[in-house]
This record gives structure tokens, sequence and C-alpha cells, in this order.
């Protein structure tokens, strides 16, 4: 148990420290970008024989395939952050956990890998989780309150007049999904069950090659400077990123493997953390609709894995 709330700590700490980036002038992109070193460097130390990486052979398709996914590891975070920026915390948290969503529907009607038969239920949890993720997106505009040098100083997002801040959390939901459904491809087809850590570190390694190539253009070019902060930042972001998974591996061990119990536990727990802590430091508050997603969202995912929960409990 100590391991699935570590991993929590760790998910929660990824989407509090993105949040944090404006207040201290963080480039969100650079920080990402190194936050991938850390990332690399983190697993490595956890990494308990190193000399597992001398049997990778780095031009074969699935290491090739593994280091391209780093690009969509670079996609998924820039719009993750974006969203606990722009839109809050709850929304950025809902839309990665809902994105479930897409594996398990990839599962069953694409790679046909599913080891359940889905009932009507585990359907209308898939329903409501896309029903969930759309009331969580929605943002209505903030009243003024005040102007001028008496306006009191908000720790809020930023304003949520502009109607076009919903997609944020739809892309958030669509990298994220994207990305878990490839992740399970990937590591399913290519790699071992004992390799989990390698495929990360593999996959890490070609986010850092993307994204450095991306950030030389953009120094290079003159239109960004880089900043200490931001990668100081980045390095921060980088060991919780991975902690987050490696415990969440762990908390997988524990309980048997059993994805569809651990899973949706933990995308439970990290959506009410991620809200509660969102509001306890930054005041997040959220309007009637995103409660209602955010209640939706639990009630989805209790519906997609009924049959697991009711084992375990």
């Amino acid at each position: 148990m100590l391991n699935f709330l570590l991993a929590v700590l760790f998910t929660v700490a990824l989407y509090l420290i993105m949040r944090s980036y404006p207040r201290f002038q963080v480039n969100s992109f650079h920080a990402i970008v190194f936050n991938y070193y850390a990332c690399v460097f983190t697993g490595l130390l956890l990494t308990p024989d190193l000399a597992a990486f001398s049997h990778v052979r780095w031009s074969s398709p699935g290491t090739l395939l593994t280091l391209a996914l780093g690009t969509l590891f670079v996609t998924a975070f820039m719009f993750i952050g974006l969203t606990a920026q722009k839109v809050s915390v709850t929304s950025a948290s809902l839309a990665g956990n809902m994105s479930l969503v897409i594996p398990v529907i990839f599962g069953l009607f694409v790679f046909k890998n599913n080891n359940k038969d889905f009932t009507a239920i585990n359907y209308a949890g898939l329903i409501t989780g896309v029903i969930a993720l759309a009331l969580g997106a929605i943002q209505k505009a903030e009243k003024k309150q005040g102007s001028g040098l008496h306006a009191a100083p908000s720790s809020s997002p930023p304003s949520f007049s502009n109607p076009s801040l919903w997609i944020l959390p739809v892309l958030t939901f669509l990298a994220s999904g994207t990305n878990n459904t490839l992740i399970n491809f990937l590591s399913a087809r290519y790699y071992t069950p004992g390799q989990t850590t390698v495929f990360m570190i593999i996959a890490c390694t070609g986010a850092i090659m993307i994204g450095t190539i991306l950030l030389l253009f953009k120094i290079t070019a003159g239109k960004e400077k880089l900043a200490l902060r931001s990668v100081i930042g980045g390095l921060i972001l980088g060991v919780p990123n991975f902690l987050s998974l490696y415990f969440l591996l762990l908390a997988l061990s524990s309980f048997g493997n059993s994805a569809a119990f651990v899973f949706p536990v933990y995308n439970i727990l990290s959506m009410l953390a991620s809200s509660f802590t969102a509001w306890l430091i930054y005041n997040e508050r959220l309007n009637k609709l995103n409660k209602l997603g955010l209640v939706l969202a639990v009630i989805a995912i209790i519906l997609i894995s009924y049959q697991e929960l009711g084992l375990h409990f």
C-alpha cells in the first residue's frame, strides 16, 4: 500500500510543479526537455543491473519505435502543463486520468487483447468517462474583483473568459491516451515484463533527443533564451515524473499485476488528491459542472473495472 500512496503522491506533485511554473517564470517547454534528463538519471540509479542495457539492440524496430515514442512524451507533457496552468490542476488531472478510456477501447476493438468480457456496465463507464471529461473542461468567465492598485491579487489560473481553453483538456486527453496506448503496445510486443524500466529509460532518451533538437533550433534561431530557472525547474520535475511510474509499477507487482484493479484506484486517488491540493495550495475553485465531472469520473472508473474492484474489496 505504501508504493500505491507514493505513486499517487508523486503524480500529484507533477501537476503542482507544472502549475507553479508561471509564478517562477519557468519556460514550460525548456523545463520539460530537461525533465527527461532527470528521468533518465533517476531511472539509471534505480536500475539494479545496468548490464540489462548491453542486450538492447539500438537499431532494432522495437528500440527505434520506443525512441520515437519520446516525441509523444514531450507533446503530452506540454498539453498537461498548459492545461494545469491555463485551466486548472483538476482539469489536467481529470483529462490525464480519464485518458485510460483510449487504451481500453484500442485493447477491445483494435488489439483485441482484453482479458475479460465487457458488459453493458463497462461500456456505460466508458461513456460516462467521456461526459466527465467534457464537464471538467467547461470553464466560466471569472467575475472581476476590481481594478487598479487596490485590486486583490489572485493565485488562481488566468481568466477563463476565453472559451477556446476547453480544447486544452481535450488535447491532454487525446495525447495522454495515445501515449498510454502506444506504451502498452510497444512494451508488450518488444519487451519482457522485467524490462519495463529499460523500456521507459529508452523512451525518455527519445524524448531527450527530440526535445533537445527542438530546443537548440529555437535558441540558435534567436527566438528563445535558455534560463537557469527553467533548467532547474525541469530537473526538479523529472524526479517525481519517473518516481510516479516507478512506484506505480511496484504497486502493480504487490497486487499481483492486477492492472484492472490498480489503475482505476490509482486514477481515482490521483484525481481527488490533485483537486484537494490545488484548492489548498493555489485556491483553485471548481464550478458546479467541474464538480459533477469529478464525481462522474470516479463513477466511470468504478463502472469500467467493477469486476476487478469487487474481487479486492
